[in-house]
């Protein structure tokens, strides 16, 4: 297990859910992102390729980053489904398992024997998790991307501006919708250790997309005005909730309380912002954001960045440096807290990969094996499941396997 230094990870004995095993048919993100939970978690995951291997192994620019990230602690099974042999092997597979987390189509695995349906009648503790654009509904069975859900579900134009909407830079409902997913797939667990039945569990982007939107539509509805996008015309609930210029760089500051304000006031502004009446409350220091936030901005601006941290830390108040994604690399926090994992791909580069954001008792679950090689793991798997080497080989021959 790859640990910092002073960090704490959980010995594999330790995990949750080690014994529980999952095959996973899924590519992209939303479904990785599910397995890859598991797989932190101590699950086995088996992960059931295409021949040619799952698609985001080759892809580049701004997708080079999903395949290294979503599928460590996992097994690969490289096999055609199409090919009925392939479709039996992983049949058997499905029948000896605890779970099966899958994003196709809706109804496409029906025609290898891979639905729910077929499954659970045989295996009737099985876990089914579907992941989908869509849950019940007249658009349940339209397909789906994270831009087209964030499109039209709002997220896009809340967070661009009125003429031009624009996504949220990271696939935030693949990954929350995954978690979802997870979710359901552990109360799916829990109910199971009674019953002794499996559930089919079905986690879908829109409706997670609607889930971030709610509190601006609940903003709707209590005020009457439909909320400004924040790249139009952003206002802030309180005086200061702003990025400020400083002498070397910007930074946040969030001034949310009146006690806050109090300690704000007293260590960084000129003393008789303290007691000006007219930044008495909440209420008031928001009503006077037009000249508050400038006055702010003109204090703050001579700071140093590092210092400015400095000092808004020792005042217990809320800020954040802006920086880039790749800067936390070097996140003196992240590094000794153990949440950026060293990973090497299949290609031998390396990357640093983020530890699922959780502790159990202080420790955090981290990477047991790097993200499979292509099918690295047929043949181990083919042989838990009884198969010989002749029969192995004659798989190969035939195509069916990698």
């Amino acid at each position: 297990m790859t640990a910092a230094p002073g960090s704490a990870f959980m010995d594999h004995a330790e995990l949750p859910l080690r014994g529980i095993k999952v095959l996973e048919l899924s590519h992209m993100i939303m479904g990785p992102a599910t397995g890859l939970s598991l797989a932190d978690l101590g699950a086995e995951v088996i992960k059931v390729e295409p021949i040619d291997g799952d698609r985001t192994r080759r892809l580049k620019g701004s997708g080079i980053g999903y395949f290294p990230v979503f599928n460590r602690n996992k097994k690969s099974l490289s096999i055609d489904l199409k090919h009925p042999e392939g479709q039996a092997v992983v049949r058997q597979l499905a029948l000896q398992t605890d779970m099966l987390v899958e994003n196709f189509r809706d109804g496409s695995l029906a025609q290898y024997g891979l639905d729910y349906e077929s499954l659970s009648a045989e295996n009737p503790g099985l876990i089914y998790v579907s992941l989908k654009g869509f849950l019940s509904g007249p658009y349940k069975h339209r397909t789906a991307l994270d831009e087209v859900v964030q499109m039209m579900g709002g997220l896009a134009y809340i967070n661009g501006s009125t003429d031009s909407p624009q996504r949220v830079a990271p696939s935030a409902n693949d990954i929350l919708g995954g978690t979802f997913g997870v979710v359901g797939a552990l109360a799916a667990l829990h109910d199971r250790h009674r019953t002794g039945r499996g559930r089919h569990v079905r986690s879908g982007l829109f409706e997670n997309n609607l889930l971030l939107v709610a509190q601006f539509i609940a903003q709707y509805q209590l005020t009457g005005q439909a909320p400004k996008p924040f790249g139009s015309e952003r206002k802030p609930p309180w005086g200061v909730y702003d990025i400020f210029d400083t002498a070397d760089g910007r930074v946040f500051v969030a001034v949310v309380s009146d006690a806050q304000w109090r300690s704000f006031s007293q260590n960084f502004l000129p003393p008789e912002w303290a007691a000006d009446p007219r930044l008495a409350t909440a209420v008031d220091r928001e009503a006077a954001r037009s000249w508050l936030v400038p006055g702010v901005a003109e204090v703050l601006k001579k700071w140093k960045t590092d210092e400015l941290c400095e000092a808004l830390e020792a005042a217990h108040l809320s800020y954040g440096p802006i920086r880039q994604p790749h800067d936390l690399l070097d996140d003196a926090h992240l590094k000794a807290g153990g949440a950026l994992l060293k990973t090497q791909l299949p290609n031998g580069a390396e990357v640093s990969t983020a530890a699922l954001p959780i502790e159990f008792d202080g420790l955090k679950v981290g990477k047991r094996s790097d993200p499979p090689a292509q099918g690295g793991d047929t043949q181990s798997i083919l042989q838990g499941l009884g198969l010989d080497a002749t029969r192995i080989e004659a798989l190969r021959a035939e195509g069916v396997i990698t």
